[in-house]
């Protein structure tokens, strides 16, 4: 463990608004005039590292952005409720930046039914791909539906059924992805702006 390394990463990555730890230890090592070999913090401590730093400076902006996020994710997953969504990412933990948007998964035997449900409900919306890997091996692109704000919208990564019980591997740490239930999310969403931070 490297603590100034660890702590110079999560201040670039709140700072700079970034959705990647790594790029985050990169920069902190070349400021730090570490090489690449010696830049070994571990993602988890950044992580970590992250929210503490958002719970002491981020102040009631970043209290209320988490909060307000997580709303969203409330709203869409009961949009797309057929859909059996789940939450995963950095909602869960608490470790975002302005540049977080809402990351769902969502299951379906076509990922066209999604769009169709969109459609009917007039939301448009983008698609591009995201490549995933899970634990026996196998890697996926799956299809992914954007839509709502730039950086306050959500994205739904559209698995097949057969994932339901088989989450992708972590950029984190590798592990399973956590993914929430919406009466989970809902019990995050209900959480006071003021309890997100220090006082």
């Amino acid at each position: 463990m490297q603590p100034d390394l660890v702590e110079e990463s999560a201040r670039i990555y709140c700072e700079e608004a970034l959705t990647d730890y790594r790029a985050a230890r990169e920069k902190a090592a070349e400021r730090l005039g570490l090489s690449p070999r010696r830049a070994a913090a571990d993602v988890r401590e950044i992580q970590a590292a992250v929210i503490r730093y958002q719970r002491l400076f981020g102040g009631r902006a970043y209290a209320e952005r988490l909060g307000a996020l997580r709303h969203t994710a409330v709203k869409a997953m009961r949009l797309i409720a057929e859909f059996d969504p789940r939450l995963v990412g950095a909602l869960i933990s608490g470790a975002i930046t302005e540049s977080h948007r809402v990351q769902l998964h969502a299951f379906a035997d076509k990922p066209e039914q999604l769009d169709w449900l969109l459609e009917q409900r007039n939301i448009p919306f983008e698609v591009c791909e995201r490549h995933y890997r899970f634990a026996d091996g196998r890697e996926e692109t799956v299809p992914v539906l954007s839509f709502g704000e730039a950086e306050s919208g959500v994205d739904v990564a559209v698995f097949s059924e057969r994932d339901m019980r088989r989450a992708p591997l972590s950029s984190v740490d590798g592990a399973p992805m956590k993914r929430l239930s919406l009466p989970e999310v809902e019990a995050l969403a209900a959480q006071e702006p003021g309890s997100l931070i220090s006082t």
